[in-house]
Order: C-alpha cells, then structure tokens, then sequence
C-alpha cells in the first residue's frame, strides 16, 4: 500500500496561475447545517477558502441563515432557493459538497437523493449526505458524475454492512477498494492512516494526522479541502489524497504547539497556511 506523502501532494495540486483571478480558482456550493448543526457548513466553507477555491457559496435553511452570515468570514452565506433554482447554482458551480450538518430529516436526505440524480458537477458526500445514500445504495450505484464520499468507520460500516469497524490498515485498505470498484466513486475512508481510494489506482494511506483530530468539526474541514481541491480541477484521486495529507500535517503543526488535548477544528483552520507553505521546503 502506497503512502500519500509530502513528495506525492507536491506534485499531485493543482497549478496557481499567477495572473489568475478569483474565476480562475474554481466556484464551489456547500449545502449544510440545521438547527444545533451551524457550525459544521461554517468550517467546511472556510476551509475551501483556505484551500484556494475563488468563490465559496454555502447554502442553509432559512431559520439558521443569520447565525452562519454572522460566521463567515469569507466564505459567502445565502439561504436555500427553490429545488430548481438551488440545482440551477449547483450546476454553474465546479462541484458541491452535500451533507456536513445537514441532520436526517426525511425531507432533507430526499433532497440529497434527488439533487445526486441530477447534478453532473463533481459531489463530496459527507455527513448526512452519506447518511441519506447509506439507506438507498440505488442512488449511488446509478449515479454517473464524479462523488468522493468521506465516511469515518462507522458510517462505512453503514455504507457497507460486511464491513468491520476497528481491524488494521491493509484490512480497510481492502474494504476501500472494493467499495469503490462497484460503486465508481472515490472514497475517503477517515481514521488513523486515513485511505484514499481511487477508481483506477491502488488505494493510498496518508502519512500524516494524529488524535487531535479526532474532535467534531474536523471531517467538515475535510471536505470542505477536498470540495476547494476539485473546484479548481484536480482529479477525484488527487483531489481527496492532497486533502487528506494537508489536513493531517496541518493537525500535526496544531497538536505539536497547542498538543492534541487542547487543539480545536478552528486551530486546524488556522495552521492550514503553514501545512501549505510546508510544501515549499522540498
């Protein structure tokens, strides 16, 4: 099993054009929170930014619309539309990200369902976008657009019933890649040693994060990295093992000043730039 390592991400991100413009740089949909749910589509549409996405649009429902305004700082907070107008700004976007904080209301894991049957950009399923499929694997096995999906091992386990949460690397390495040979999705199999699995390729293992990571908020900074990644046009592959290492390194340089008690998934936000600029020194 091959490591995702510095070398790897290097050469794997996508180029920034030094005469690009905030058009150049991907614009990228969010479609999160609920009530006691609002800081979860907040760190997810941070983190695009951070990552380098141009514009960040993060979508919620109306009744929590003033409270994620008032914590974007960057990232551009806007109430749900209608279906068809709401699937009209997917479709103008380079991808989405379905699910972080969402909660499992019926009416709102249907509209995850019918907003995959439709959009032709790439999709990160997260959270209780991977909730909403676990229940109607139909859904993802019709689907024919690009999806990353990022379940920890418990909602593996959902995803995939003959999966057993807790066994070893090249066990998980394993389940990874089956899942992703039936399906044609890329998935992120989140936990120490996280798997990235690709259609194509062999499953990859990152070589960085550690247990401050393992704190509620984390996995939206996740995805919301690898939704900024394929909005500026890297492949599902690259796009889901490039995040996956920066977020991990980014946790090391927090764990090792702040230490993994203490950190929290807004230091993570933080020690992105440095998980970056780490790259330089090759």
């Amino acid at each position: 099993m091959e490591l995702i390592t510095k070398e790897y991400v290097s050469t794997h991100l996508p180029e920034r054009s030094p005469m690009g413009h905030k058009g150049t740089f991907g614009k990228v949909y969010v479609l999160g929170g609920c009530t006691g749910y609002t800081g979860a589509p907040v760190y997810a549409g941070e983190a695009a930014m951070r990552t380098g996405s141009g514009l960040v649009y993060v979508g919620v429902p109306g009744e929590i619309y003033p409270i994620i305004a008032a914590r974007c700082e960057s990232a551009m907070a806007q109430p749900w539309p209608d279906y068809e107008e709401l699937l009209k700004r997917m479709q103008s976007c380079g991808a989405v990200l379905l699910g972080p904080g969402l909660g499992q209301a019926e009416k709102t894991s249907q509209l995850v369902r019918d907003l995959l049957k439709e959009l032709t950009v790439p999709v990160v399923l997260d959270a209780d976008g991977i909730n909403a499929v676990s229940t109607h694997m139909d859904v993802l096995e019709n689907r024919r657009g690009i999806t990353v999906l990022t379940p920890h091992e418990g909602e593996f386990a959902r995803l995939d019933p003959t999966f057993v949460p807790g066994k070893d690397g090249p066990y998980r390495a394993r389940a990874a890649a089956d899942f992703v040979r039936q399906y044609g999705c890329t998935l992120v199999l989140k936990g120490p040693g996280t798997i990235a699995a690709a259609p194509g390729g062999p499953p990859l293992r990152n070589s960085t994060g550690g247990s401050g990571l393992a704190k509620g908020g984390s996995g939206d900074i996740l995805a919301g990295m690898i939704l900024s990644l394929l909005g500026q046009g890297a492949s599902p592959g690259d796009a889901a093992a490039c995040a996956v290492w920066l977020h991990g390194r980014a946790g090391d340089l927090a764990e090792r000043e702040l230490t993994a008690y203490a950190m929290t998934p807004a230091d993570l936000l933080g020690w992105l730039p440095a998980a970056f600029k780490d790259l330089e020194e090759l």
